[in-house]
């Protein structure tokens, strides 16, 4: 039995996250079906990163446990012969047989995609939020740089969460200019449930003039969900990559 070890791209629009759930599209689930399409085998791959229903992905990772004699590297080309067009392996190795992607450190970055415009961009609208307002991406910038460090995010959680503790730490935090859309990215050890989307709320706040970049900070120690700004949209939300410093 060999561990294959799968980094997957999507389009989250037409998905109900990655998450298998009943009598639902999920990336999970196109997985499984490819892979058992393709070996025989009945599999359900472990996912790191559980995104939910309209977010993207440029490099999630999904393992599974296989008896196929296909060569490792191969399984990229031969299991998207059986995906559909919004999701593709673009990466595919053997790694230990107790590689766990959710039980080993790893370092993920988001980035969230806001263009500014009074009217909708059709071919813009799955990947990136249409905000209809400036935004001061210097002062938005700026709020970000609060969020850099070990924090008890709980003001930037959904009060649903089932996190054990809501302590997490961001190595980096910045928005920036990308021709002409804003970016929000953000690299750390871990998120919880919609804290991304939530940053990217308030950060566009502070944007818009609404908040000051220091009431970031204010947020951050009030420990208060209703002290932040809201969830933004999942549309403008990918997840771009994750990393596993231990693996080899």
């Amino acid at each position: 039995m060999r561990r294959i070890f799968l980094r997957v791209a999507y389009d989250g629009t037409d998905f109900h996250g990655w998450q298998v759930q009943p009598e639902e599209r999920s990336v999970e689930g196109e997985l499984n079906k490819a892979i058992k399409e393709l070996t025989g085998e009945d599999v359900e791959v472990i996912g790191a990163s559980r995104t939910d229903s309209g977010v993207h992905g440029l490099g999630n990772v999904a393992v599974f446990d296989t008896e196929s004699s296909i060569p490792a590297e191969k399984f990229m080309y031969a299991i998207n012969t059986y995906l559909p067009e919004d999701v593709s392996v673009v990466e595919s190795k053997e790694v230990a047989s107790d590689f766990h992607p959710r039980h080993c450190d790893s370092i993920k970055t988001y980035e969230y995609r806001i263009y500014v415009s009074r009217v909708n961009d059709p071919l813009k609208r799955r990947t990136a939020y249409r905000c209809p307002v400036d935004l001061n991406v210097e002062k938005m910038d700026e709020a970000a740089g609060y969020l850099v460090g070990e924090h008890d995010f709980k003001s930037f959680c959904c009060v649903r969460t089932q996190a054990e503790t809501t302590v997490r730490t961001l190595y980096s935090a910045s928005v920036f200019h990308d021709d002409e859309d804003i970016v929000i990215r953000v690299t750390g050890a871990g998120f919880l449930y919609n804290m991304v989307r939530i940053i990217a709320g308030s950060l566009m706040e502070v944007g818009m003039g609404k908040r000051e970049p220091s009431h970031i900070k204010e947020v951050l120690e009030g420990t208060d969900r209703t002290l932040a700004g809201p969830t933004a949209e999942a549309c403008g939300l990918t997840l771009i990559g994750i990393e596993f410093p231990g693996l080899e």
